[in-house]
C-alpha cells in the first residue's frame, strides 16, 4: 500500500532542501512532486478566472487525496501565501522518512496556518488553550515531529 508525505514550507528554497534531501535518501524523481500557486496563469476566455479554478481543482484534487476540505483550504491559504507543497511518495518506511526530512526542514502547521487568534475575554496571555486532535482522521497518519502528514491510499 503506497503511502504519501505531505508537507508545506513557506518558500522553494526550504523545498528544494527537501527535495534535494529525498533524493540523496534514494527517493526517485517521479516519486516526487513539488507544487506551488502559479504566477501567471492565463485565462481562457472573458469570464475566465484561473486563480479561482486553480484553487477549486486543487481542493478538489486534495480531497481526493483523503485530505479534509477544511485542512485543503489551509493549504491553498499556504500557497497563496508564497508557500510551496512537497509530495513524497513510497512504501511505508520510505513515506515515514519523507516526513521525517520534511519536518527538519520546518514543515508547517497547518492548523497554525488556517486556525484564527482565539480571542477568549478571561484567558490570559501564556494560558493554554486546548486544540482539536486532528489525528482522528481516516486515510492520514499524523506524523510525528512537526507539519508534515502521511496519506495512505
Amino acid at each position: 500500500m503506497a503511502k504519501t508525505a505531505v508537507g508545506l514550507f513557506e518558500n522553494s528554497g526550504s523545498a528544494d532542501g527537501v527535495v534535494r534531501d529525498l533524493t540523496a535518501k534514494g527517493f526517485l524523481q517521479k516519486d516526487i512532486r513539488v507544487f506551488g500557486e502559479p504566477v501567471e496563469m492565463p485565462g481562457s476566455g472573458l469570464m475566465s478566472t484561473p486563480h479561482a479554478d486553480f484553487e477549486v481543482d486543487l481542493i478538489r484534487d486534495l480531497t481526493a487525496f483523503g485530505v479534509v476540505e477544511g485542512d485543503a483550504e489551509a493549504y491553498i491559504q499556504g500557497l497563496r501565501r508564497g508557500g510551496v507543497m512537497v509530495f513524497a511518495t513510497g512504501t511505508g518506511k520510505n513515506a515515514d522518512q519523507a516526513a521525517e526530512i520534511m519536518n527538519c526542514h520546518g514543515a508547517l502547521e497547518i492548523e497554525e496556518i488556517s486556525a484564527p487568534r482565539p480571542a477568549l475575554p478571561n484567558a490570559e496571555i501564556g494560558d493554554e488553550i486546548p486544540v482539536r486532535d486532528p489525528s482522528t482522521q481516516t486515510g492520514r497518519v499524523r506524523s510525528g515531529g512537526s507539519g508534515a502528514r502521511l496519506f495512505v491510499w
